[in-house]
């Protein structure tokens, strides 16, 4: 049992990350000192998604449930969990490159808002 709650948290760990590196820039919008936390997230999931790499946190929620006798998954957490409720195909590097795009997309227009807002500020002061 500790084994499957030690698999479910590092699910839930790895899906609040992916939010976070999606989403953080939002924070940043809130508290600019929020920068610093998100821009290694954000880093890091591009990096993952042009290198069609597999972040750690899979393979060890997958030890997890295969100690807790559960069957692991192959693939990466977006394709076994977030890919299937956009898309019932699997995971492609072009599709990964998509998602990569994405989260520059998304973060850039977040960033965009934040350095409109730091230059607006800036001259309020001069």
């Amino acid at each position: 049992m500790t084994a499957r709650l030690a698999a479910d948290l590092v699910l839930v760990i790895h899906l609040a990350f992916i939010v976070w590196a999606v989403f953080g820039g939002l924070a940043v919008l809130w508290r600019g000192g929020m920068l610093w936390a998100h821009l290694p997230a954000l880093a890091w999931g591009v990096w993952i998604e042009l290198t069609h790499g597999i972040c750690p946190l899979t393979p060890l929620e997958n030890h997890f449930r295969a100690v807790a006798g559960q069957s692991g998954y192959d693939g990466g957490f977006i394709e076994h969990y977030l890919w299937p409720l956009i898309y019932p195909a699997g995971l492609t590097p072009a599709h990964q490159l998509g998602l990569a795009c994405a989260l520059l997309l998304i973060n850039g227009l977040i960033y965009g808002v934040v350095g409109w807002r730091w230059r607006r500020r800036q001259r309020r002061y001069d």
